[in-house]
């Protein structure tokens, strides 16, 4: 029973988020490590010449200053006590979870549509997708609520459980940390285009493993939800690499091929058309009770790798206690 200790804090930090989610009215690590990210850029900025040696430094002092502070305060917690120890790591790691929260949000969209309300879906829509939302019809309004949730099963849950595997909370907030400069800074656009370059890289590289084997869990999970695991797999393998990202039509093609829809394709940003290829076979019409479905996609992959991270937390730390 001891060799479970390790992943506890991993365990009630899934429950704490499944249970409560993001408290919006308390402050929130990730947007402090959003203001670092902000404060950097604009130091670095005025300081170097060549941008892209100053992302270097950016990235870098971010990835740093957002791994070693929550490593000390976790040592001064686990010196005074293990079960102090214990409760910070636990909230630590509920911190790096956005299952509900993404659930939640998701669910603010279908139930819109489901009352025929379309201003209110694309309002709500607007809020966890990067996109114009003005030119979607009520289809692409649950479309664009279903590929978020699919996409960001793995940058929202799976990834960070993934690290937290590795590294407890620490781990998870290598991770956040990285894939916030990413969204922040990581765009091909003038502005972006050097600072951030060394930023987008490194998401891409972190994202690698845990992009893939969440696809892999959402294949998996499939017929227990009642979805289409076979033509899951048909659709990854053929549509994975559909996306001007390495990672992110990894879980898109996987939800899109289980719920037999069709995602993606061209999509407008700050006015501007952006061509992008289809994901899945347009099977069938979209539906709000697909965005119902991807949620149930997402959590299923998300306890099979809470279970994964988990084994390999007691594995880690079973060969040192």
């Amino acid at each position: 029973m001891s060799c479970l200790i390790p992943a506890l804090p991993l365990i009630l930090g899934f429950v704490l988020d499944r249970i409560i989610g993001d408290p919006y009215n308390l402050p929130h690590p990730i947007k402090l490590i959003g203001r670092l990210i902000s404060a950097l850029e604009k130091g670095v900025r005025k300081r170097f010449s060549d941008l892209r040696s100053g992302g270097v430094f950016l990235a870098l002092t971010v990835v740093m200053l957002s791994t070693f502070v929550p490593l000390i305060l976790l040592l001064v917690c686990y010196r005074i006590s293990i079960i102090l120890g214990g409760i910070a790591e636990s909230i630590m790691c509920c911190y790096m979870l956005a299952a509900r929260c993404l659930s939640k949000e998701s669910m603010k969209v279908c139930n819109a549509a489901e009352s025929g309300d379309t201003e209110a879906a694309r309002k709500a829509v607007s809020m966890i997708v990067g996109r114009d939302t003005a030119v979607l019809d009520r289809d692409g309004i649950i479309r664009a609520a279903v590929e978020t949730v699919a996409e960001n099963t793995s940058d929202g849950v799976t990834a960070p459980l993934f690290y937290m595997g590795i590294g407890g909370a620490v781990g998870g907030f290598f991770y956040k940390s990285v894939n916030t400069m990413d969204s922040m800074i990581g765009y091909k656009d003038e502005k972006f285009a050097e600072i951030g370059r060394f930023a987008a890289k490194l998401d891409d590289v972190v994202n690698f493993v845990p992009s893939r084997l969440t696809a892999l869990l959402m294949i998996v999970s499939a017929p227990l939800l009642g979805l289409d695991s076979r033509n899951a797999y048909r659709i990854w393998k053929r549509d994975r690499r559909n996306h001007a990202s390495p990672n992110s039509a990894q879980t898109e093609s996987a939800c899109a091929g289980a719920l037999h829809v069709r995602l993606a394709g061209d999509a407008w940003y700050f006015g501007k058309l952006h061509r992008k290829p289809y994901i899945g076979d347009n099977d069938r019409s979209i539906e709000t009770e697909d965005i119902r479905r991807a949620g149930r996609l997402m959590y299923a992959a998300s306890v099979l790798m809470l279970i994964i991270s988990a084994a390999a937390r007691c594995l880690i730390f079973g060969g040192i206690l």
